[in-house]
């Protein structure tokens, strides 16, 4: 049915499922409602919801997350001037139907599309979220967890390359952080005198200010990068697909490299991290130390304990540093 001034569609359902006849009465009562002004008002189209939903975030989010929000909207959701309150859950599945090939990316693609939808009833752009009822696949926990073989395949790698992937690498290994906050890393977070790294709340996943000590082996690659721009990683080039970059972004590309001269079983960055955690506990670090040294927001620390427990545990997080360094170095040996 073809209806009001801007002349919009609605559905009503399809042929032969619906007489004519019946989709006759249905229009008329569907006009009669709006004529008599009992029918919700369509007070907004998706293009400009969209809009407004990506600049609120600006406001809050990180810039990788709105990021990601932006590609999976535009990439999967791009209903353009159709009124939210016309979008419907069948039009939502059949959009995730496309990705059914892709699980991970469908998965995400979800998540941002019902993030968008329960944002637009907060600001009652309409009454209910056609996401509602719709669940997120679980994936499955990575358990992966390097053995001292493969790490040590890795960190020779490193040794051999001599590149900026390779340098975050070996910083990955060393620290156990996450790669965004040493890919994103600035000179002015290190205390190279109290040999302390401070992330800011701003690119931590918890959103908390981590303070974190570093032994000597890190030390060392510090002192051999060049002071070339306020991050130590800084991006190659400063435009990439059009938009200025800062710091380093090429993660595809410098695993894939790194991955031809270090041939071992699949393996991802962030196994890297669980390994850290994993090595500490066999070296008999305890746990509390361990999730102070990766900013765990959670664990034997949490809650009410968290607020008022405020000791930052720095000479036991330097003495596990030590103790994970010497370990790491005999296996070089």
């Amino acid at each position: 049915m073809q209806h009001g001034r801007d002349r919009q569609f609605t559905t009503i359902g399809r042929y032969p499922i619906i007489s004519l006849a019946d989709a006759r009465t249905e229009a008329k009562r569907i006009l009669a409602e709006r004529t008599l002004g009992r029918h919700r008002t369509r007070s907004i189209a998706w293009d400009e919801a969209q809009a407004l939903f990506l600049a609120s975030c600006d406001k809050k989010n990180r810039p990788r997350t709105i990021k990601d929000y932006t590609r999976l909207l535009n990439r999967h959701f791009a209903f353009g001037k159709k009124y939210l309150s016309d979008i419907t859950p069948q039009d939502i599945t059949r959009k995730l139907d496309h990705l059914a090939e892709t699980p991970a990316e469908q998965n995400h693609a979800l998540v941002a599309v019902k993030i968008f939808f329960k944002w637009a009833h907060r600001r009652r752009y309409l009454e209910h979220s056609p996401c509602e009822g719709m669940q997120v696949a679980k994936r499955p926990t990575r358990e992966r967890v390097l053995s001292e073989a493969e790490l040590t395949t890795i960190y020779k790698a490193v040794s051999s390359g001599q590149d900026t992937f390779s340098y975050i690498v070996e910083l990955l290994i060393l620290t156990g952080q996450r790669r965004t906050e040493i890919g994103s890393l600035k000179w002015e977070w290190i205390n190279e005198a109290g040999r302390t790294i401070t992330l800011p709340a701003s690119i931590t996943k918890n959103k908390r200010m981590h303070t974190f000590p570093y032994g000597s082996l890190v030390a060392t690659i510090l002192e051999g990068l060049p002071h070339t721009s306020e991050y130590v990683f800084p991006a190659s080039r400063s435009i990439v697909r059009g938009k200025r970059t800062t710091c380093f972004n090429g993660w595809p590309k410098g695993k894939a490299t790194f991955d031809q001269r270090c041939v071992i079983a699949p393996w991802t960055l962030h196994d890297l991290r669980r390994t850290y955690a994993t090595t500490h506990a066999s070296i008999g670090t305890p746990p509390h130390i361990v999730e102070r040294l990766l900013n765990h927001a959670s664990g034997t620390i949490s809650g009410v304990a968290a607020i008022y427990n405020r000791f930052q545990y720095m000479d036991e997080m330097r003495a596990a540093v030590d103790v994970f360094d010497a370990r790491l170095a005999r296996l070089l040996e």
